[in-house]
């Protein structure tokens, strides 16, 4: 618990000082003032997180957090629990979705294994911080005990702080675990107060009978363990997964050291709740990716009121709509720092005679 203290208390409300400054080197760059969007907005907010008038993004990397639910024995999911190690075997070969586009935008890529269900052959490119072999099946109990779940939680923050004494200028959040929508539906709907029927989607592709069933398996979960929306460790213990505690260390100890979180899918966004739960200021470091077709994506942002740089109909997860945006907050840097003023370039300005 004491990581967890020492990084959440590092964790600082954005001050917004560079806001005027930044914004007036917007408006006299060649272009009408505001044409460029959301390009100006995320340029705007990369400043004001790390108080640098001048950011450069060169370091970008995504943290894949990998882990297996108890919950899949209950039928939640249409495809078995033995994909997760497989797909992470795919990450480390470079052959999935996030390698592809990670490569695209200029990232790296970290996976680790937070609780996948077996060990998994070692790796240099692995990291191993697994808390247990899959969480318990919360329909009958806790997933996991208080304990674990700050593990979960601290060991996303130690492989934060390995990664960051490498570069990180820009991080963002993805996942694997067969299963995981259903603790992520659980998590959005404990901590909004939706229904488990507003939030839950049909993940990896059952039908509705199997959206049905899910539905139930989820209200039965939150009937059975009584999380307390308001704490956050007691939400990811009792309905929660190894690598969304983990995803959260990530993201809390991003907001300490003042990098800014691009959150992919809806799992990356339940961890996003959490994490605004153990410590509200956090919002401000976030920047939602895009919005999927997993319709508690959008009630997540909603609640936290951010709006999502992209809408593609995108369900991977893995962090691939993450990357994509890494790609278009890089855009909106590079235009801040490099487009030419009008003094500069010798642009009659409006207005000008």
């Amino acid at each position: 618990m004491k990581l967890l203290n020492e990084t959440v208390g590092k964790i600082e409300q954005i001050d917004f000082l560079l806001q005027a400054e930044t914004q007036r080197r917007l408006d006299n760059l060649t272009k009408p003032q505001g044409s460029l969007g959301r390009l100006e907005d995320l340029a705007k907010q990369v400043v004001e997180i790390t108080r640098v008038k001048k950011p450069l993004l060169t370091h970008k990397v995504v943290f894949v957090m990998a882990g297996d639910h108890g919950v899949t024995e209950e039928g939640v999911s249409a495809f078995p629990k033995e994909v997760t190690p497989q797909m992470v075997y795919n990450f480390l070969r470079g052959g999935a979705g996030i390698n592809v586009l990670s490569q695209h935008v200029g990232a790296r890529v970290v996976v680790a294994d937070m609780g996948v269900a077996v060990d998994l052959t070692p790796s240099p490119e692995l990291i191993v911080r697994k808390v247990g072999y899959g969480t318990k099946n919360m329909a009958k109990g806790p997933a996991m005990s208080r304990e674990e779940a700050i593990k979960s939680i601290e060991n996303g923050i130690s492989i934060f702080e390995t990664e960051f004494k490498k570069g990180i200028h820009l991080a963002a959040t993805g996942e694997m675990g067969i299963g995981n929508t259903t603790p992520a539906s659980a998590i959005v709907s404990v901590i909004t107060g939706r229904t488990a029927a507003d939030v839950t989607g049909k993940g990896t592709g059952i039908d509705d009978a199997g959206w049905a069933k899910k539905v139930a398996v989820i209200r039965k979960s939150i009937e059975v363990n009584k999380p307390d929306a308001t704490d956050g460790l007691d939400v990811l213990s009792k309905v929660g997964g190894y690598e969304i505690g983990g995803l959260t260390g990530v993201i809390l100890a991003a907001a300490a050291r003042r990098v800014p979180v691009v959150v992919d899918g809806f799992i990356s966004s339940s961890a996003a709740l959490v994490a605004c739960v153990i410590e509200p200021k956090v919002k401000d470091y976030l920047i939602a990716s895009h919005v999927s077709v997993e319709q508690g994506h959008k009630v997540v942002w909603d609640y936290l009121g951010l709006k999502p740089v992209l809408d593609l109909g995108l369900r991977l997860g893995e962090g691939t709509g993450a990357a994509l945006a890494m790609g278009i907050v890089d855009a909106g840097v590079k235009v801040l720092l490099e487009m030419s003023t009008f003094e500069a370039a010798g642009v009659s300005e409006k207005g000008a005679a």
